[in-house]
């Protein structure tokens, strides 16, 4: 899909769409009333009617209306014309969507030179919308014989004020990069397990680095983790044929003395729970257990399309979780590469395993923070439900740098404390600590848990358990976040700097 910025008249575009808001109330803007004029009441005729009230969402096609170079008019309601929160414009820009890939003109115009959304300049309101309307051209066929029929929509332009176009062009461009990142990192996700391994991971990566003098790729295989002391790591691996890698990608944008940005994801390609199995239903969802390192990889995607100068290493985490009679037990006690030591209780608890070398690795590059992204925990899910990423750290800025990105780039996060007294249920006889905490707190503990391995640098975990996939039914499939989240994170860092 092309997204295009444009300032022109709408009264005179040629397209075969040309989408116009209407306030609730069949009320309309001066754009709306221009084309009203031109086209000889026709839009008002059409009110009238009460065919649409403008409330977020409704839409109303018209035909051949007379004296427009437009084939259509789509009027989309807005609601009341000073409210339009970031939820209303979700509404309308999936609005929006829905009814254009219906349609068999091959291009749109949108008309949103008025739109204002609460909290969002010009730039992230025009960012948002095409993020939205990339996102929702979203297919994924590659595994059936029966392709859907191509669509007919392949050029999409936003009109506006020539004052506002640089802030749109800056925004389209974010959003496209953005999209193909988010894109990646659903791909990856839906991907088969077959298919997608430790293994096929990274060579993913490679393929990103070929041709790109700023990114350099190394996999690290299962003599190097031993040698490196990850006995955690090899845990997870040892029973499963498929063999771990830890994925190391150095993107190199900014200035050689710039420390990075440390990026670290939960890959675990396919997660039976091993010795501790986990039941049976919906255990196929557990493919998108490497949904933290897709993620990575799709950030590092929408890095190269932006080209920021800027520093950061993504370390992915890649393994699959299997139960045979290599497969670690319930009571192994495993030595981590800091040299600490874990009683395993639980094998489904294996996330937290592969990420505790991978961040002990982390320190090398003497990071100015890191962040972990992690399918981790269920209770996630029970505390935050589908729509809100969980968010722990050991640094109160970075945590509120996080907060913030998520709120900009409306792929929000929510923080969960991290007091010491939680870390009182990882406690062993055995050994330094255990894998896991007991039934309460799971999402807190993980994060004690991960905590002990991060004293070296700032450092944040995101528990996307609830937002890294939608389940069940024809909706359900890998939905590309934290992503946006993350890319918004690192331009923060970059204005701020």
């Amino acid at each position: 899909m092309e997204f295009v910025v444009k300032s022109a008249n709408a009264t005179s575009v040629k397209t075969a769409t040309l989408v116009l808001p209407i306030a609730e109330g069949c009320l309309l803007g001066e754009v709306a009333q221009a084309v009203d004029v031109a086209s000889d009441g026709a839009l008002t005729a059409v009110l009238k009617r009460k065919d649409i009230e403008g409330k977020p969402g409704q839409t109303l096609l018209l035909h051949h209306l007379p004296n427009l170079k437009a084939e259509r008019i789509l009027l989309v309601g807005i609601g009341k014309a000073d409210e339009l929160t970031t939820r209303n414009w979700r509404k309308v820009s999936g609005a929006i969507n829905s009814v254009l890939k219906g349609l068999g003109g091959s291009d749109a115009a949108l008309a949103m030179q008025e739109i204002r959304v609460q909290g969002r300049d010009a730039y992230a309101s025009a960012r948002l919308l095409v993020e939205i309307l990339a996102d929702g051209q979203y297919l994924f066929e590659q595994f059936k014989s029966k392709k859907s029929d191509p669509r007919a929509l392949k050029k999409i332009t936003l009109l506006c004020a020539k004052p506002d176009q640089p802030e749109l062009e800056r925004g389209v461009a974010h959003a496209q990069a953005i999209a193909a990142g988010m894109t990646y990192t659903r791909d990856l996700g839906n991907l088969p397990p077959n298919i997608c391994h430790p293994t096929y991971l990274a060579d993913e990566a490679k393929k990103l680095a070929k041709g790109n003098k700023s990114l350099k790729v190394e996999s690290l295989d299962e003599k190097q983790l031993r040698e490196l002391g990850a006995g955690a790591f090899l845990a997870v691996a040892q029973g499963s044929d498929q063999p771990p890698r830890l994925i190391v990608l150095q993107y190199s944008g900014g200035k050689k003395s710039d420390k990075p940005y440390v990026i670290v994801g939960k890959g675990i390609t396919f997660d039976t729970g091993g010795i501790s199995l986990k039941p049976g239903a919906a255990m196929d969802e557990m493919k998108y257990d490497m949904c933290g390192a897709a993620t990575v990889l799709g950030l590092f995607e929408t890095l190269i399309r932006l080209q920021l100068p800027i520093n950061v290493v993504g370390l992915v985490a890649c393994a699959e979780n299997m139960p045979s009679g290599g497969a670690s037990r319930p009571g192994d006690i495993v030595t981590t590469m800091s040299g600490q030591t874990v009683e395993i209780l639980n094998t489904d608890a294996e996330g937290r395993l592969v990420l505790c070398d991978t961040l002990t690795y982390a320190e090398r590059f003497k990071p100015q923070a890191v962040i972990d992204i992690a399918t981790l925990t269920g209770a996630c899910i029970v505390a935050l439900g589908s729509h809100t990423t969980g968010l722990l750290g050991n640094d109160d800025e970075l945590v509120q740098q996080l907060l913030q990105a998520g709120q900009s780039a409306d792929d929000r996060a929510w923080q969960l404390p991290l007091f010491d007294e939680y870390q009182e249920q990882l406690d062993s006889p055995f050994a330094d600590m255990a894998n896991i905490g007991g039934s309460k707190a799971g999402t807190i503990t993980a994060a004690c848990f991960l905590s002990r391995f991060t004293k070296a640098y700032p450092w944040a975990h995101l528990d996307i358990a609830g937002t890294a996939w939608v389940s069940g039914g024809k909706e359900k499939g890998a939905t590309g976040r934290p992503v946006p989240m993350l890319t918004q994170y690192l331009l923060d860092r970059l204005q701020s700097a």
